[in-house]
């Protein structure tokens, strides 16, 4: 429970700091769209949904909002008539690479005393919690915007 703690408020945290330096009404959710196209490729909104643990309907809300700035577009999917690829366009490009460049600017400042052990115990750790809660029905619940 004290992991939970301390990552529910810098979670929120991050994400206020990454509205606060990110280009205008760049919110959290379009970003995160913005960077799994960048590190994926095009995916479908069910599969962004899936890879974010968010509910298709949220995620669509921020494609469709990304879509309106014109950072990214929708393309045919060959494997499903239905249900079209979204991918990034070369301003959405633009718009996660200076925002994860800034991010990543402020988050070196976190070094410290920190080690590469001490990085890879907390991601096994954090990985092994997500892993128990991957039963948990995303359909029902969307984060704040």
């Amino acid at each position: 429970m004290e992991v939970f703690a301390l990552v529910g408020p810098l979670y929120r945290r991050v994400q206020r700091k990454i509205e606060q330096d990110a280009a205008p009404d760049l919110s959290a959710g379009i970003r995160a769209v913005l960077d799994l196209l960048r590190e994926r490729g095009p995916m479908t909104v069910p599969q962004m949904g899936r890879a974010q643990s968010l509910s298709r309907q949220f995620v669509q809300r921020m494609v469709n909002e990304a879509a309106a700035r014109h950072l990214v577009e929708t393309i045919p999917n060959p494997a499903h008539q239905r249900s079209s690829l979204i991918r990034l366009t070369a301003h959405g490009h633009t718009a996660i690479t200076e925002v994860t460049t800034r991010e990543h600017e402020l988050l070196r400042r976190t070094g410290g005393d920190l080690t590469g052990a001490d990085v890879d115990a907390c991601l096994h750790v954090l990985g092994r919690m997500l892993e128990l809660f991957d039963d948990v029905d995303l359909a029902r619940t969307d984060p704040p915007r």
